[in-house]
């Protein structure tokens, strides 16, 4: 019983030294991290995780549904596709083709206005800002130093270095380290103060590095070049004008300082991401409307480094036998992926996934998903293919 005792005794001072500790070095966000993962059965960020955070609304329009494909949900996936959605915990996978939804299908109780969390999908979104806020003429171009907005920086840096991840910022991108700068970015209560302490350590623009502080930073330029909040623009610039089938949640680092997490956490469903791979597949046309202008478009899905031809504002680029593929992604495989030579956008969502391995700049799930939606495509299209003998001759 007394060998009892001491262990919990011991057991007991060691809490208070952390929690202490915790305190001490102003580290208690770690508390809100505990409460949104652990004490909800995960290990980490999950994809309904903004229901534990402060959130602003991006307000939706009139609706404009997506047209079903005259051949709807009229096929079946792979076997190895549908093997791989159940053992991942896919909960939406959509293929849309020629603009129209091909295939869709969603898992648990989720639907098609079910609301879960982007994660760095958001950073294509905030890519997509930026085209818009030089469009609408509200920032000078993509050459404009950051320091016209926040003197402090150094005035090499140039708004083309944060959307290309060339920056040279010493922001340390660690997603498992709860001490680290991402973590603390998605858990604490004031991300500006964060990213205004960071400095450029290496010359910007020469370098791709992916560091989520660069899409923080900026969108705290476009709050400063459009007086508006990030949530505020997204709805006038994207949510309204394409026609969202439902509005999104953006997630704040509080209620206080009022700052969307703009590296990840826009709470929305597959039918609404999927309208960014259509605007960007049309050059920024969205039914007949100029949303973004062609050539930003074209330099977003262009490789912005000729030793580093994996990315370019925002979107992830490949070429996968022979096809050119641009997506956003996001940490647990959340993709929108847009092959443009078949006319085709995949999107999955789920629980998980999205792991890239050391020796790769893609995740393996990535080209899974790939490779099976183009053998269901050409499964689907040999089937229906009318024989050559069947053809009447004239």
């Amino acid at each position: 019983m007394r060998g009892v005792k001491k262990v919990i005794f011991g057991t007991l001072i060691f809490l208070a030294l952390a929690i202490g500790l915790i305190y001490l070095f102003n580290f208690e966000y770690i508390f809100k991290g505990i409460q949104s993962t652990y004490l909800q059965g995960h290990l980490t960020a999950h994809i309904d995780d903004h229901e534990f955070f402060d959130n602003r609304k991006i307000e939706a329009g009139k609706p404009q549904p997506w047209p079903q494909h005259k051949e709807y949900n009229q096929f079946s996936l792979t076997k190895e596709l549908q093997e791989k959605n159940e053992e991942a915990g896919t909960i939406a996978f959509l293929i849309i083709r020629n603009d129209s939804i091909w295939y869709e299908n969603y898992a648990e109780e989720y639907g098609p206005h079910s609301l879960t969390n982007s994660f760095s999908v958001a950073k294509s979104l905030v890519a997509a800002l930026l085209g818009k806020a030089i469009f609408d003429g509200h920032i000078e171009s993509l050459d404009q130093p950051v320091a016209d907005f926040f003197p402090k920086f150094d005035k090499r840096l140039q708004l083309r270095h944060l959307v290309s991840m060339s920056s040279g910022l010493n922001w340390k991108e660690d997603y498992y380290n709860p001490f680290s700068m991402t973590v603390r970015a998605y858990l604490d209560e004031n991300i500006r103060e964060m990213v205004l302490d960071l400095k450029v350590v290496e010359e910007p623009g020469k370098e791709f590095e992916y560091l989520s502080g660069n899409t923080q930073l900026l969108a705290m330029v476009l709050e400063k070049a459009t007086g508006k909040n990030v949530s505020e623009y997204m709805s006038e610039s994207f949510w309204k004008p394409m026609g969202m089938e439902n509005y999104a949640l953006w997630q704040l680092d509080s209620e206080e300082s009022g700052m969307e997490k703009a590296f990840c956490c826009i709470a929305s469903n597959a039918r609404d991401f999927a309208r960014f791979g259509k605007l960007y597949n049309h050059y920024g046309t969205w039914n007949g409307e100029q949303l973004l202008d062609s050539a930003y478009v074209a330099e977003s899905i262009k490789p912005q480094f000729e030793e580093y031809p994996h990315y370019g504002f925002g979107i992830w680029l490949e070429n996968y036998e022979g096809q050119e593929v641009f997506y956003f992604r996001g940490i647990l495989g959340q993709y929108v992926i847009v092959l443009p030579q078949k006319d085709v956008i995949i999107v999955r969502l789920g629980q998980e996934g999205g792991k890239v391995p050391d020796d790769k700049e893609h995740p393996n799930d990535f080209y899974f998903y790939l490779e099976e939606v183009l053998n269901t495509l050409e499964a689907h299209d040999q089937e229906n293919r009318t024989p050559q003998s069947a053809v009447p001759r004239h």
